[in-house]
C-alpha cells in the first residue's frame, strides 16, 4: 500500500468532492483517480477497498470541519451569554458552510451508514465525541443552558443546514443569521 501522505490526503479531499457530487453510489475508486487528476489505478494502491475509502473520508471529513487551533478559545473569550451563543452558532454555521463539500460528503456518509455497520459504528462514536465535548465546553463555560440546549442547538443547526445546504430557498430566503439568532433566542434561557 502506497505511504505518501500528501497523495493520501488529496485522494482523500478528491474523494469528498465526489461524495458530495455525485452521493455514495458514485464513490468509485475510478471517479476518485478521474477528480484528482492522477492516473487510473492510484487510488486502490491507498486504500485496500471501498470500506476503508468510506471510513478514511470520515476522518478527513472531521479534519477538516476541526476549527483551527485557539480558534475555539478566541471565540469564546467574551463573557458568557445568550448573545454569545448566538455568535458562536453563527461562526459555526460559516464555517460548516465554507466546508460544503464536506458537510454534504458527511450528509451522504450518514445515510451509507445506514447499510454499513462498520461505518455507522465510527461515525456514532466520532459524532456522539463530538457532541459530548460540546456539551462540556458549554458548561464549563458557563453559558447559560444544559447539556440539553446544547443537544437543541446541534438537532437544530444539523437540520437547518442540511436544508440550507441542499435546499437554499426552503426558508424563505431569510438569511441563516437571522433563522440562528431566532432558534437560540428560543431554546437558549437568559440569565
Amino acid at each position: 500500500m502506497a505511504r505518501n501522505p500528501a497523495r493520501r490526503a488529496a485522494l482523500l479531499d478528491a474523494a469528498i468532492e465526489v461524495l458530495a457530487d455525485e452521493g455514495a453510489r458514485g464513490l468509485t475508486f475510478r471517479a476518485v483517480d478521474a477528480r484528482a487528476a492522477v492516473p487510473t489505478g492510484t487510488a486502490s494502491n491507498y486504500f485496500t477497498d471501498r470500506d476503508q475509502l468510506l471510513s478514511q473520508v470520515a476522518e478527513r471529513i472531521f479534519v477538516r470541519l476541526t476549527p483551527e487551533a485557539g480558534s475555539v478559545d478566541t471565540a469564546m473569550a467574551p463573557e458568557p451569554s445568550r448573545e454569545l451563543v448566538v455568535e458562536l452558532m453563527q461562526w459555526m454555521a460559516r464555517r460548516l458552510t465554507a466546508q460544503r463539500s464536506c458537510y454534504l460528503g458527511l450528509f451522504e456518509l450518514r445515510l451509507e451508514a445506514t447499510r454499513r455497520p462498520d461505518l455507522r459504528a465510527r461515525l456514532t462514536e466520532v459524532l456522539k465525541s463530538d457532541l459530548d465535548a460540546n456539551i462540556r465546553l458549554h458548561l464549563t463555560a458557563h453559558m447559560p443552558g444544559d447539556a440539553d440546549t446544547v443537544r437543541l442547538l446541534y438537532f437544530a443547526l444539523t437540520g437547518l443546514l442540511m436544508d440550507h445546504l441542499t435546499v437554499p430557498g426552503m426558508h424563505d430566503e431569510r438569511a441563516l443569521d437571522s433563522i440562528i439568532e431566532m432558534v437560540v433566542r428560543r431554546v437558549v434561557p437568559e440569565r
